[in-house]
């Protein structure tokens, strides 16, 4: 098997990327989307402030200037998205499976779908594709609103794209861009469109009381920072994008204000608001246990469900939903997306509120708050942001380890440092685009082979063993790998080997050339001359050019006449012992 981090992940909304290689079945682990550099774009400007990006003349545009970054410095045209800068290197067709963990981790997946000769099948849980379908949809429908102001682009690569302007971005914006050494530029694509042991027991011993403690303390404190707010007579403003935190927030929130008889109203924009809700409370899978039994019993899984009945929590499509105007109180506290402070109903909340020092916004660790909130500038409003435990602590990490007793363990290399593992022959550490060997816990994998292909079996004595060749299907069910009869192709008399062994010896090679008029030189030799399959370079020149690079690890037969490539290949075949 052969492991690939083709990303290492930067938290809960871009999820780690993987490929597996396992006996040349090439498996993607996640395709997620790098929504953080959405940062390097502007907002929906108001009216003045788009005709003045707009009109900006475009030399004082790319004088650079050593300033601090404002809103001006960012780019003003359509958002591209970055996808895992790695995976762009691999051809698509070669992929086999795709497994999605997560819906953060299928937002990529368009990209990856529509590119030529991808076949892969995909494989995700029931609720991971209904989830993530509404995060794509909800995406779409942001975009929109970006695409409708700056209108569609004059050719398919956009101006801004050009290396001139990304020399005179500032580098903080450069580097989220480029990446360190440039290496990102071709991870940029334009949005898709919308045609696109007792587990529980162990769960419980990692997942102790005071890390569920330390997280509830966190959702009780930004409750009670909005409550200050609202009591001032400010709104309070929650992009948040985990749909977890979202509703124990809201749940949380909805019953602080019950408590207190606060009658302040609690708005939901979004435009797939309504449908997620409703799907949350009717799959169980990813909840807790306490939920679950609420399912059961009949009960609602979320308080939400109720106060929506009892319109204390109100959901709306859009910003600019007529019912939503003409239902409009302040104070209110708001949920919306979206947490890049880039698209949605939170960028026109955001200016409208940034003025007031009674207000509050509440953003997730890992945005980058300078750059987030550039385009509004002066900021009179509070900013609170806080961390939510995202993936497992690196304390939880032996337990786990001691708890399944892995016979081998993938590790990021960066990581080795601040954690022991008590067998470290069992240990391989993984970097970003770097492929690993894992060896097989077999030595060799039994097979299934049905009694109409064993009784065609035509043994070939060579160096290497005895060996046959067979045509059929493999399968593999339940772990059991069997081999079954195929439609069997129409075959040539002389059917040519299709696995060879060994380097081709290079005199024998030239000799059997030339006996089919075929004439070259051996031009070099490897310093291994001794060798029994000794590499080196054969140069031939008549009837046509072509070159035969013989290296140890394999052989490269280059020639622009397809006819003498052939005559070159049947004379490997003969040199060769293949099946």
């Amino acid at each position: 098997m052969k492991f690939t981090c083709l990303n290492k992940g930067d938290g809960f909304h871009f999820s780690p990327c993987h490929m597996l290689n396992v006996s040349g079945f090439r498996i993607l682990l996640d395709c997620p989307l790098d929504l953080s550099s959405l940062a390097i774009f502007s907002s929906v400007p108001v009216a003045h402030q788009a005709h003045e990006s707009l009109d900006t003349d475009s030399v004082k545009k790319k004088q650079k200037t050593e300033k601090a970054l404002d809103a001006n410095d960012l780019v003003h045209a359509e958002p591209w998205y970055k996808t895992v800068k790695n995976l762009h290197l691999w051809d698509a067709s070669f992929i086999d499976v795709v497994l999605i963990s997560s819906p953060m981790g299928m937002l990529g997946l368009p990209f990856l779908t529509r590119t030529k000769d991808f076949s892969a099948k995909i494989y995700v849980t029931e609720a991971t594709a209904r989830i993530g379908e509404l995060l794509m949809e909800d995406l779409i429908s942001m975009h929109m609103e970006l695409r409708q102001f700056y209108g569609p682009e004059d050719s398919c690569f956009p101006q801004w794209m050009r290396w001139e302007e990304l020399e005179v971005l500032p580098p903080e914006l450069r580097k989220i861009s480029l990446g360190k050494d440039c290496e990102e530029m071709g991870a940029w694509m334009p949005l898709y469109s919308d045609d696109v042991y007792n587990l529980e027991e162990m769960a419980a011993s990692l997942l102790k009381d005071d890390e569920s403690m330390e997280e509830a303390e966190k959702l009780a404190f930004i409750c009670t920072c909005a409550l200050d707010s609202v009591r001032a007579g400010g709104s309070v403003l929650l992009p948040i994008g985990r749909l977890g935190i979202f509703l124990c927030l809201l749940e949380q929130m909805s019953l602080l204000l019950e408590s207190l008889s606060l009658e302040v109203p609690i708005y939901i924009i979004s435009s797939i608001a309504e449908e997620l809700l409703a799907f949350t409370n009717i799959i169980p899978e990813w909840l807790c246990k306490q939920r679950q039994q609420k399912l059961f019993s009949g009960e609602p899984l979320f308080a939400h469900v109720k106060l929506i009945k009892e319109r204390k929590i109100q959901v709306f499509p859009a910003v600019h939903s007529p019912e939503l105007l003409t239902n409009w109180q302040e104070p209110c506290i708001v949920f919306c997306p979206h947490w890049s402070l880039r698209l949605g109903p939170v960028v026109h909340l955001l200016r409208y509120w940034c003025s007031d020092p009674n207000s509050l916004l509440v953003l997730e660790s890992g945005v980058d708050a300078d750059i987030a909130l550039l385009p509004f500038r002066p900021m009179a409003m509070k900013v609170l942001q806080c961390s939510f435990l995202s993936g497992i602590r690196l304390q939880k990490v032996q337990p786990l380890l001691k708890t399944l007793q892995p016979k081998i363990v993938l590790f990021p290399k960066d990581l080795r440092c601040k954690i022991q593992i008590s067998e470290p022959n069992t240990m391989f550490l993984f970097s970003e685009n770097e492929t690993l060997r894992i060896p097989s816990s077999k030595e060799s994998t039994d097979v299934d082979i049905a009694t109409d292909l064993a009784s065609k079996f035509q043994w070939k004595t060579l160096k290497q063993g005895t060996v046959t060749r067979l045509d059929g299907e493999l399968f593999m069910y339940h772990g059991k790998h069997r081999l079954l009869s195929g439609v069997q192709p129409a075959r040539s008399k002389q059917q040519r080997p299709l696995v060879h062994w060994g380097s081709p010896d290079l005199k024998r090679l030239l000799t059997e050339l030339s006996k089919m008029g075929i004439n070259g030189t051996i031009k070099q030799v490897s310093d291994d001359a001794k060798s029994e399959n000794a590499g080196g370079i054969i140069d031939i020149h008549d009837p046509d050019k072509a070159l035969i690079d013989v290296r140890e690890t394999g052989t490269v037969i280059i020639a622009a006449d397809e006819n003498l490539a052939s005559q070159i290949v049947k004379a490997v075949d003969i040199v060769l012992d293949g099946i």
